[in-house]
């Protein structure tokens, strides 16, 4: 299983998404969030952070990261546990620091985002309802996981006997 980390950064009520490289062998030529795999080691945060810096080259403020779902796609080999999360602060300007990768980034109106074909459709229904830093258990209708905004997990029937150094924050 792939363990991959997306950062949701929301600005005036747009939100910065990523075209992913029509050449790219997973998800060509279609809309997503930034981010990528979890290395062995990190949690999803660390992950987040890094990935935000090497593709953006911005540096998000950790405390303000709130996990809000996870999406499972994908099976044996090819699955993929992606955690999605939103940022609520960062510093600096985001700009396509990968090019190999992107061909273009661009914040869009989160009204805007059924329009668009993005790499899991489930992120344009979970980003318009972006949360206010609730600090409560949530259950997810997508992965049946009971976590609240931190990632931490109660019960999730997919992520069960998964390496517990990427299932959240540390």
């Amino acid at each position: 299983m792939h363990v991959v980390v997306t950062g949701a950064l929301v600005e005036d009520g747009a939100i910065l998404l990523v075209h992913r490289r029509p050449t790219k062998r997973a998800y060509p030529d279609v809309w997503d969030l930034p981010g990528g795999q979890v290395e062995a080691g990190e949690s999803e945060l660390q992950a987040l952070a890094r990935e935000m810096h090497e593709e953006l080259g911005v540096h998000i403020v950790a405390e303000s990261a709130s996990r809000l779902d996870v999406v499972h796609d994908g099976s044996g080999d090819d699955a993929v546990h992606v955690g999605v999360w939103q940022i609520g602060e960062w510093v600096g300007s985001p700009t396509n620091r990968a090019p190999d990768e992107h061909d273009d980034i661009a914040w869009v109106k989160i009204s805007e985002l059924g329009g668009l074909p993005l790499v899991h459709g489930v992120l344009a229904a979970m980003v318009p309802a972006l949360p206010e830093f609730e600090y409560a258990p949530r259950h997810s209708d997508i992965t049946g996981c009971i976590q609240d905004d931190r990632g931490t997990k109660a019960d999730c029937r997919a992520c069960a006997g998964m390496d517990s150094s990427s299932d959240g924050v540390r």
